[in-house]
């Protein structure tokens, strides 16, 4: 009978253990979710805070025109398809990946051209004809003779 109670006891310990364990994974899964939280927490601070950098009027909008901005802004074909270049295809979405240096040379090549692209709209460029710079490029050269006579 001592061999029964022995394995017994070897049950419980196993049980036990088994219980541990659970306990142990569940610990690590609350851990994960509140690191990705803080993940998550800091790259839209990051990010809220470089836009609110380059467009500084944002921090004055109510939460309802701050929406409108975003909605009209962000939803435009244009910023999509911007968007489409600079984001890699989601290998979730089935798509074949290839060789992951060429991949983010590619990418860095398409963010460089969409930033241009971004930065530089055809209501920014003035028209050709109204364009005369002066001898250095940047028009101020006439302006710069009127003040020095």
């Amino acid at each position: 009978m001592s061999n029964r109670k022995t394995l017994d006891e070897k049950i419980l310990a196993a049980r036990e253990e088994v219980k541990q364990k659970e306990a142990r994974v569940k610990l690590l899964l609350q851990q994960q979710k509140r690191q990705a939280n803080k993940d998550r927490n800091h790259r839209l601070c990051m990010r809220g805070g470089k836009v609110e950098k380059l467009l500084p009027e944002l921090a004055r909008l109510t939460e309802e025109q701050f929406e409108t901005f975003v909605k009209k802004c962000l939803l435009s074909s244009y910023t999509k398809g911007v968007l489409a270049e600079l984001a890699p295809p989601d290998p979730a979405d089935g798509a074949v990946g290839g060789d992951d240096a060429a991949q983010s040379a590619g990418n860095a090549a398409t963010q460089a051209s969409a930033t241009a692209a971004c930065t530089e709209t055809p209501a920014q460029k003035p028209p050709a004809a109204a364009h005369s710079p002066g001898a250095n490029g940047n028009g101020k050269t006439a302006q710069a003779a009127k003040v020095a006579s």
